[in-house]
């Protein structure tokens, strides 16, 4: 038998050997069986005996030889090794029975089906050692045939456990690096790690300790333990984790070396103790990161010197797989924060081409310009969908290839609708791995910026010009009240007859005429007196329309859409009868051809959307008057300039320009707005909001038209205005209607006329704004020593103590300069009978 399986191992020789050279007799043993050969002849078979003995006890293979019956007859030394079973303890014992784990039936039936059939088997498997032990092998099996059958069988067995275990750390590696790019997240990257080690060793306890330097905590990201919940981050301490973080090395901790470590002071304990605790450190570079720990409460499962190189093999490999993929995590939260804040911004952010072309938007750029999507978006033309002035695009690609960013430059955009944006453009190139260059830029709109500016800067030149033109105003209204005054006073001493009092009365049709242009002067710059009451503008509405259908024509039509449930507001109704009168006018000139005049009235409450297309405007509740018409209408260069004194477009003599002026200062005045709506062609409308008030209407909202009467009397009156001229002119129109008058320049002069006890004096009628001492405080003062005393004031100009702002106060007797005399009787009359 011995000889056979000599000749048979040597024939295998010289074949290509399965699985390497695993299962078959190393060159130099199929050398001596070779000789063998040549010897036997001559040799005796005790010899041959002896050679194939020490052949078969000093082969590297384990060897087994079997009866038919799968009996061990004969066992070799490297069998007894590899398998723990001695010559005697294998013999007479069936092979499978001794070294074949549960759960390998199937094979075993093979490997006996082949034998029985004389074939030759060679396979990889696993078999157990004596102490219980499972050892990878590789297995070669045949049988030894005889003229009668197959007498026995060999098996041949190689412990490839070091390769097996070296293929084992070569798939975890390939393993470790593929789900270090593949696993969604940390937690499913150290579940997958554990499930690797898991295969390698026993790693039933298992956790990851990962050390921040920033928080200077240590933490436990992964953990998984049979007896010890999951630890909260904490600072380093005196446990195993963190002995073995600060030496860099690996610890196999036995209760031997633990208890030599707390002795020492290194270490203490730190939950439940375990019989082993073998823990590596995770380093990348020199620096320990973390430590990768497995430990073992059983003793059936202890760890050893194979174990600790296992779990330090993986370690190496781990560490750097570990801090990638906190770097890729990291990199991900900051990316997905950044895809967040871009998302969720209020400004339009995009990438685009340098010629203009969208790459990716936010959902603020494509709300910005009124589409549906990005994909909208992106697939549109920058020249023909976008831009409103092909200029714009060709002045930011020089501005980008000049400065190499975009800064603040402002274009014209177009959005879905057709309306075109004002939009601030800010921006940089970003790195691209296309050779196309990308810019990244941040869009603003500030379409309503640019117009609550525009109207800003519109209000701030009216209100310029406003000072101006009722600066100028006061002026004149005490020249003009001279002329207007003596020229009466001519008018009266010239009979019908006299050639000279044609020229008299031109000179007074002049007079009124100025006077009319100051007094809208001053409605514009706001420096009229109003007498403010609780009006219904339905009223005021129905009594002005009377007047207007013969004012503006037959060929216009008149439509009154007039709210009946329309609230009340504060204002003059004179004054809201002359802004009327005076759009109706414009009105009429915009229709030459004739069309419709629509005059409407309608509760509205303004909101904030409504604030900030208008910035002027406070939120609130008001009454609309709307005056609109269908005529020629207006471009945007004209709307923008229409409420500026002496601006017309009417032709030369055809208008003063004062009208729209007068229109606005009223409103103004009155706590309200204007807003002018036209299109060249379609016509123009004007809005006008006026606080609405919960108070009811007074009996007199609407204007009484009266005759003029004059009224005579005797009277003592004081007088007191610093211009002689006028001074001069009032006391004699008074002395003619019968009254006595003193005269007083200034208020010290008046307080020493005035001083004597039997100085008789009923009315005081005195101007606002004199050098020294004002009106108001002559009229305070007189008061105290003359508590009955009426008092008439006079003002060229009211922005003075006694109006607040435009406003009378209550009881208040005022005469606005320039005054006629008979206006001058009738209020004198007027105060005095009150």
């Amino acid at each position: 038998m011995g000889e056979k399986i000599t000749r048979q191992a040597g024939r295998n020789r010289s074949k290509s050997p399965v699985h390497g050279s695993v299962g078959t007799l190393s060159p130099k043993n199929g050398d001596l069986a070779v000789s063998l050969r040549t010897l036997e002849p001559e040799a005796d078979l005790q010899v041959q005996k002896a050679y194939l003995d020490q052949l078969f006890q000093s082969a590297p293979e384990g060897i087994a030889i079997l009866d038919p019956n799968y009996h061990v007859t004969h066992v070799n030394a490297e069998f007894t090794r590899m398998f723990g079973y001695t010559q005697e303890e294998a013999r007479g014992r069936k092979l499978g029975q001794i070294i074949v784990p549960a759960g390998l039936d199937a094979e075993i039936d093979f490997i006996h089906g082949a034998i029985t059939k004389g074939q030759k088997i060679s396979l990889e498997s696993k078999r157990m050692r004596k102490d219980g032990a499972v050892v990878d092998v590789s297995i070669v099996g045949m049988p030894v045939k005889a003229r009668g059958g197959h007498v026995a069988v060999y098996a041949i067995f190689r412990d490839i456990s070091e390769r097996k275990q070296a293929e084992a750390l070569q798939s975890a590696l390939y393993r470790i690096a593929k789900i270090t790019s593949s696993a969604g997240d940390l937690q499913d990257f150290y579940a997958a790690i554990h499930g690797i080690v898991g295969e390698l060793m026993y790693a039933r306890n298992f956790y990851i300790a990962l050390y921040d330097t920033d928080s200077k905590l240590l933490s436990f990201p992964y953990f998984v333990d049979e007896v010890d919940p999951m630890p909260a981050p904490k600072p380093l301490g005196k446990g195993l984790t963190e002995y073995v973080l600060r030496a860099g090395e690996p610890l196999l901790a036995t209760p031997e070396v633990f208890d030599h470590l707390v002795r020492q002071g290194k270490a203490e304990c730190i939950g439940a103790p375990s019989l082993d605790w073998l823990g590596v450190p995770l380093k990348t570079g020199d620096t320990a990161i973390g430590v990768l720990v497995v430990q073992s409460y059983s003793e059936n499962v202890r760890f050893g010197a194979k174990e600790k190189e296992i779990l330090t093999f993986v370690s190496q490999h781990l560490a750097t797989a570990i801090e990638h993929k906190r770097h890729e995590q990291a990199l991900r939260g900051s990316e997905a924060r950044y895809r967040s804040l871009v998302q969720s911004a209020v400004y339009g952010i995009y990438r685009s081409t340098l010629e203009g072309r969208f790459l990716d938007v936010n959902p603020a750029l494509i709300s910005m310009l009124g589409y549906n999507g990005a994909a909208e978006l992106l697939a549109l033309d920058p020249e023909k969908d976008l831009y409103v002035r092909g200029e714009d695009r060709l002045h930011l690609r020089q501005e980008y290839e000049q400065h190499g960013q975009l800064d603040n430059i402002e274009v014209k955009w177009r959005r879905k609708d057709g309306r075109a944006i004002t939009v601030r453009l800010s921006g940089r190139a970003v790195n691209q791995e296309s050779e196309e260059e990308v810019l990244e830029i941040i869009a603003e709109d500030v379409t309503e910026r640019r117009i609550l500016e525009d109207q800003l800067r519109q209000a701030q030149k009216m209100e310029a010009v406003g000072r101006l033109a009722g600066g100028v105003a006061h002026d004149f209204n005490n020249l003009l009240m001279v002329i207007s005054g003596y020229t009466y006073v001519l008018l009266n001493q010239l009979g019908a007859g006299d050639p000279r009092r044609k020229k008299a009365e031109a000179i007074q049709e002049a007079t009124e005429r100025a006077a009319a242009l100051t007094r809208q002067l001053l409605a514009f710059g706001r420096k009229q007196v109003l007498e403010l009451k609780v009006i219904d503008l339905n009223g005021v509405v129905a009594d002005i329309s009377k007047l207007l259908r013969p004012l503006i024509g037959e060929d216009v039509e008149v439509a009154i859409a007039c709210d009946p449930k329309l609230g009340r507001t504060k204002a003059d109704p004179g004054q809201v009868e002359q802004v009327i009168m005076n759009l109706a006018v414009n009105a009429r000139d915009a229709m030459p051809g004739g069309g419709k005049l629509i005059i409407e009235t309608r509760n509205v409450d303004l909101d904030g959307h409504y604030q900030r297309a208008h910035a002027t405007v406070k939120p609130g509740r008001y009454v609309m008057l709307a005056v609109s018409d269908t005529g020629c209408g207006m471009d945007a260069d004209t709307q923008s300039r229409i409420f500026e004194p002496f601006f017309t477009t009417k032709e030369k003599g055809k208008g003063t320009g004062l009208g729209l002026s007068t229109v606005y200062g009223i409103v103004k005045q009155s706590g309200g707005y204007i807003f002018a709506y036209s299109e060249p062609g379609r016509g123009t409308s004007f809005k006008i909001y006026f606080p609405r008030v919960e108070e009811p209407a007074s009996a007199d909202s609407v204007p009484v038209r009266r005759a003029r009467i004059g009224f005579r009397g005797s009277e003592s009156v004081l007088l007191v205005e610093d211009e002689e001229s006028v001074r001069e002119l009032i006391a004699e129109a008074l002395k003619a209607q019968g009254y006595n008058v003193l005269m007083a320049g200034n208020g010290q002069e008046a307080l020493a006329l005035a001083a004597p006890a039997n100085c008789r004096i009923e009315l005081m009628i005195t101007d606002v704004v004199m050098p020294g001492m004002s009106g108001r405080e002559l009229a305070t003062r007189m008061l105290q020593s003359r508590p009955g005393l009426r008092v008439l004031f006079l003002s060229g100009y009211t922005e003075d103590a006694i109006v607040h702002h435009g406003v009378l106060d209550p009881g208040t007797a005022f005469l606005q300069k320039p005054l006629s005399l008979d206006a001058l009787a009738c209020k004198v009359r007027e105060v005095l009978d009150s």
